[in-house]
Formats: structure tokens, sequence, C-alpha cells
């Protein structure tokens, strides 16, 4: 059975643009966010897990996507939160080309939904 980074490794190496670009950097600021977190592959896209699922990236024709499946529940003080607002449980960062992202305040994202699955166990 494939390793999920090498799952991950291949989708991203076959994204020949932008999106492959920063799905690769999202992936590096994910992952240094803390070190508890598990690379996973589930539903034919990238996922991390601790205390369950926490994000995951997807890439579309014009954007790439992060979802946290917890997003509804955690602060977002620095508005990173820009799609999947009305939905009950998620919410999504959406980021087109030539977008940055505030990469010390996402981070911190990743660490709260982190500790957000930690605190319904």
């Amino acid at each position: 059975m494939t390793q999920p980074s090498a799952l991950i490794d291949h989708h991203i190496a076959s994204l020949q643009d932008w999106r492959g670009e920063l799905m690769a950097r999202l992936r590096a600021l994910i992952n240094g966010a803390d070190p508890q977190l598990s690379e996973a592959w589930k539903w034919d896209i990238p996922v991390w897990v601790a205390s369950g699922n926490v994000c995951a990236i997807g890439a579309f024709k014009e954007s790439v996507k992060v979802n946290f499946f917890n997003g509804a529940s955690l602060s977002d003080p620095h508005g990173l939160f820009n799609g999947g607002m009305e939905a009950k449980a998620s919410r999504s960062i959406d980021l087109a080309k030539g977008d940055r992202i505030d990469e010390p305040a996402f981070q911190e994202l990743v660490r709260e939904a982190i500790r957000h699955n930690a605190g319904r166990r």
C-alpha cells in the first residue's frame, strides 16, 4: 500500500503550475504547525489528522482550497476564512493565483483546530 505522503507528493507534482507550488507551501506550513499532525490520503485529496480530521487541501481549476473540518467552531481573528461560511461545521480558505496568506496566522489556525479536536475527546 502506498504511503499517504507519497500520494501527496505525486498529487502535488502532477499540478505543474501555481497550484502545485501553493499546495507544497501550504503542506509545509501545515506540517510545521504541530508535530502531532499526520498526513493522510482520503477522498483522493491530502488530509491532515490529529484526534480527528483537521484540514484538507484541494486543487481546483482556478483556486486552491484549504478546508478546516471544524472551522465553524474556531475563532478566526485574522479573517482567513473566506469560503463555506454557510456550512454547519466546516470553513475554508480559498486562494486564487497570486493570493498571499498570512503564514503565522494560518499556522495558528491549524494549531487551534488541533486543540479543538483534542478537546472533543
